[in-house]
């Protein structure tokens, strides 16, 4: 861990003027994100005519300013029994850190983003508390020797998506220059049943419509993940440039047979291309089932569509599942396939029945991952053989000007879950990717190995 100073306790930024108090209901997709918090990390050059306390000072004021539009962010969380959630928008407010490290920027590397060694440029989330002590929102703002500073965040995914999270990040940014609010926040749930029971529908959706709700794929021969839980993850951060990527997809749309209405996507072909190679790496049986989830935006699945700036968890996670030794020895064009079938899947009815589904189930606990969130050894294991993508290539994630120029790099917090991604367009724009990844550490040279091995 990088070796920093914290000035003092924490404060607290509440809104600057009086907000709706009351509660607010949370939909099935809230409550399914539930405890987990997405960190993510900014880092700035040294600013002009500004000290470590004016940054800090002009920050806490205009987080205070966004807050009164985005005031769901400045609630608390509730309990209300089964596994589910309600929001208690009470203007609590959010968390503001500041410290101090001896490192300069340059100390410290560019792949500081899932590094565990850098954890500590982010805020701590304290899990001892009570749910309804926890604030939904926290920043911390780390000066560096040579003037330069970084802010780090963690986000209650309880609250909002990656999407929200972004727009929310785009207009505290917006007021910290200066200027008024772009885009309000749209959030009203009521377009995902929010609160409401069940509409009773015959039949009711069932579980073999849902796999993602069900126990995960184990690896043959093992009767539980008991095994896979206690091995040690580590990360990588693999680049794929432009011409790399171009003739990745050109080989996934080459290598498949069946007629198709447009080619692969960027993000089917990757997720493919690392399925498979996670596949061999991990020296999986011909006979084992392999899994990949992918995150489903349902804003524009919607009929009618979801305003883009609605504040709320607005994607949800589906599953493609395949024999490894297909996805080995079969072309690109075949694991990219399975992905594409995957989230064409997600239509409008398909996401209202999924609403049905989840206020079906009598209690949301077994369902949600909060044992990873809290420490627990006897949770569910979402690792090997599982991969899980999370893309940001959609997302405006670059260009957070808080009035002290453009952010030096952004990515997101440490990770320690097996088989997570995270997919990061470059910030030169020069249309490269890079694959954040997270494997057990028996794994890792192989994957990183083959996977340059095997690119065109």
């Amino acid at each position: 861990m990088l070796a920093i100073t914290f000035k003092g306790s924490y404060s607290t930024v509440r809104p600057c003027d009086p907000t709706w108090n009351g509660t607010m209901a949370l939909s099935e997709l809230d409550q399914m994100a539930c405890l987990t918090y997405v960190p993510s990390i900014y880092l700035y050059r040294s600013p002009k005519n500004s000290t470590a306390a004016t940054i800090a000072e002009t920050l806490e004021e205009s987080l205070s300013k966004v807050l009164v539009p985005f005031y769901p962010l400045a609630g608390r969380l509730q309990w209300i029994g089964n596994g589910r959630l309600q929001l208690q928008c009470n203007a609590m407010g959010a968390q503001f850190i500041e410290a101090e490290c001896e490192l300069s920027l340059n100390d410290i590397g560019d792949d500081l983003s899932l590094s565990r060694l850098h954890g500590n440029l982010f805020p701590s989330v304290d899990f001892s508390l009570p749910i309804h002590e926890l604030p939904l929102f926290l920043v911390q703002l780390t000066t560096f020797r040579c003037g330069g500073f970084s802010i780090g965040i963690a986000f209650s995914h309880a609250v909002a998506d990656g999407t929200a999270a972004v727009h929310f990040m785009s207009e505290w940014a917006r007021v910290t220059r200066g200027k008024t609010l772009q885009t309000p926040p749209f959030l009203n749930r009521s377009v995902f049943r929010a609160g409401e029971p069940p509409l009773g529908l015959s039949p009711p959706p069932t579980l073999d419509e849902y796999p993602e709700y069900g126990n995960p794929v184990l690896i043959i021969g093992q009767s539980d993940a008991s095994e896979e839980k206690k091995k040690k993850t580590t990360t990588a951060m693999l680049k794929i440039t432009k011409a790399q990527l171009e003739k990745l997809r050109k080989m996934a749309n080459d290598s498949y047979e069946k007629p198709m209405a447009r080619g692969f996507t960027r993000y089917e072909t990757i997720c493919g291309y690392v399925w498979r190679i996670a596949c061999k790496a991990r020296g999986h049986k011909k006979e084992q089932q392999a899994v990949i989830v992918t995150c489903v935006d349902s804003r524009s699945r919607m009929t009618p569509e979801l305003p883009k700036e609605y504040f709320g968890n607005a994607t949800f996670d589906v599953i493609a599942q395949s024999l490894a030794g297909d996805l080995m020895s079969k072309p690109l064009g075949f694991a990219a396939s399975k992905v594409r079938e995957t989230t064409e899947r997600v239509t409008d009815k398909y996401i209202r029945s999924l609403i049905e589904f989840l206020k079906n189930l009598e209690d949301l606990t077994e369902h949600i991952d909060n044992d990873r969130v809290l420490g627990k050894e006897d949770g569910p294991f979402y690792g090997n053989p599982r991969v899980t993508a999370v893309s940001w290539l959609t997302m405006t994630t670059y260009g957070f000007d808080f009035g002290w120029g453009k952010e030096l790099y952004m990515g997101p917090g440490p990770c320690e879950d097996d088989g997570n991604f995270f997919l990061i367009q470059s910030p030169e724009g020069d249309g490269s990717v890079v694959v954040a990844m997270c494997l057990q550490e028996a794994y890792m040279d192989e994957f990183k190995k083959l996977f340059y091995e095997d690119m065109p």
